[in-house]
């Protein structure tokens, strides 16, 4: 997106052209940082690869909802694909070169591959393509952005901006990675002056946006198979902290060490910098926090005066710093904070953000996206809070063979925090896999004992193995970024039936 569409000018601290780069060293390999930015006008007709991708079917509808003609392919049929059947795009299920004839344009996501059969006949055909990220940073162009990125938390702390902003009646429009349960989107074109919009660092899509205000909740090494290393992930941020507009604002935990960082780098650059957290030198602080099994509550304060919060539907301490993080920006763009707090209460969660799936012979089942070991480790920690007299049953589906190579060890320890472990096989997502890389390798390190641990490399297989182990009074949680949480409806099935025969 580029700064036209504000009047506003973007910083280029260090030589760097504002339109995208190539660090020294730097393995973006996949990297959007360098694409250009279409006009709307520019997209025409346009074709969307795997448009049922939480992305992606975000993306379909905003471009349906400023007028553009969307049509789409998917693996399977889907409630997302008939959805955006219903908003009017022209949806297909399979890939095939057919698909092109009637198109201007085609959009991707870096989990596609180049080899993609739509990708080689656009490429054939010289159609212009673009990633997800462009075709985004053009439809909100025209609204000052509130970007949120990290690498945790941007889809909840994202979440709690737009449900504080609807409160507020201004109707934003936003871009989400997850659909919201109020109502159930995950993207929409609002008539307010603001988009708000995760932000995603994951191949450098972040450093399309020119952000009024910009939130890093934190930085971890992720995603090394584009970055290389941690030096890597920080020159992208800190190239993100180069796009936010003059005058605009960095918000940024101050619990982490990461965010910290980007932080100081900010400041020594001239932009403005609001932290949050419960370290002691925050701008604002967290305190008084609570856990309870639906919810956490604290104690926020700042310049804008103190209030105490309840966030309904997010369990966990980390929770409350995304509330802060939220709260900071609601406050900065002048939202009755009285308001906020009290459409927070009433709060119903993200889907896959521990989302209830349901009950069945006396085990709860929850799903969640987490994919990182520090993400594992918060949700299982959480999820403590809510097991009760039961066990934590924890399910694991690897994402991408490079992460779980990377972050084997790391994941073994983070599910030996539950009770029961139970890995599957690794996700590919757009990845060949690699020699030896598998749940094995996670699951053979995880130290509980033999008992308590389960490698289950077969998908249909795993369902029936989580129904032999678990007992009334277990809770379930699936995790991972793959099809995983499909894992829930079956399980729950496989239990209401053993539970009928045992009743006969």
């Amino acid at each position: 997106m580029g700064s036209g569409g504000t009047g506003l000018v973007v910083r280029d601290h260090a030589g760097e052209r504002p339109d995208g780069w190539t660090a020294p060293g730097q393995r973006l390999v996949r990297s959007a940082a360098t694409e250009r930015v279409p006009s709307l006008a520019e997209l025409g007709r346009v074709h969307i690869i795997g448009i049922a991708g939480a992305g992606m079917s975000g993306l379909a509808a905003l471009l349906l909802a400023r007028g553009v003609r969307v049509s789409g392919c998917e693996a399977r049929d889907s409630d997302t694909l008939r959805a955006l059947h219903a908003l009017g795009a022209h949806v297909s299920v399979g890939h095939a070169a057919g698909h092109l004839d009637d198109v201007d344009t085609v959009v991707y996501s870096t989990a596609i591959p180049m080899s993609h059969l739509e990708l080689r006949t656009a490429a054939d055909r010289g159609l212009p393509t673009f990633r997800r990220a462009a075709a985004l940073s053009a439809a909100v162009a025209d609204r000052p952005n509130i970007a949120v990125s990290g690498t945790h938390g941007k889809t909840t702390t994202t979440s709690l901006i737009t449900v504080a902003a609807q409160a507020c009646g201004l109707d934003p429009s936003f871009a989400i990675g997850g659909n919201l349960y109020e109502s159930g989107r995950n993207a929409h074109f609002g008539s307010g002056e603001y988009a708000f919009v995760e932000a995603d660092e994951s191949d450098g899509s972040f450093l399309l946006l020119h952000p009024r205000i910009a939130v890093v909740t934190n930085v971890e090494a992720d995603h090394l198979e584009n970055y290389g290393d941690l030096d890597a992930i920080f020159w992208a941020f800190e190239r993100f902290v180069d796009r936010i507009e003059q005058d605009g604002l960095l918000v940024a935990c101050a619990d982490d060490p990461g965010a910290r960082r980007v932080a100081e780098y900010a400041r020594e650059h001239g932009v403005r910098v609001r932290t949050y957290g419960t370290a002691e030198d925050a701008d604002v602080r967290v305190e008084n926090v609570v856990e309870h099994p639906g919810s956490v509550e604290a104690t926020v304060s700042g310049s804008f005066g103190r209030h105490d919060v309840v966030l309904g539907a997010l369990i966990g301490r980390h929770m409350a710093l995304n509330g802060a993080a939220a709260l900071t920006v609601a406050a900065e763009l002048e939202m009755d904070l009285d308001v906020v707090a009290a459409a927070w209460a009433r709060f119903n969660g993200v889907r896959r953000r521990f989302e209830f799936r349901g009950e069945a012979a006396g085990v709860r089942v929850h799903d969640d996206y987490a994919h990182h070991p520090t993400e594992i480790a918060a949700t299982l920690r959480a999820a403590r809070a809510a097991v009760g007299c039961g066990r934590l049953v924890a399910v694991f589906q690897p994402g991408t063979y490079s992460r779980t190579q990377t972050f084997a060890t790391q994941f073994a320890e983070a599910m030996a925090l539950a009770d029961v472990a139970v890995v599957m096989d690794v996700y590919p997502a757009r990845e060949e896999p690699i020699p030896g890389v598998n749940g094995a390798l996670i699951a053979s390190q995880i130290p509980l004992p033999e008992a308590q641990v389960v490698y289950e490399p077969r998908w249909a297989a795993t369902a029936g193995r989580l129904a032999d182990l678990v007992r009334p009074g277990d809770l379930v949680v699936t995790m991972g970024i793959g099809d995983v949480h499909l894992i829930c409806a079956e399980l729950m099935a496989e239990l209401a039936v053993r539970e009928d025969e045992s009743a006969r």
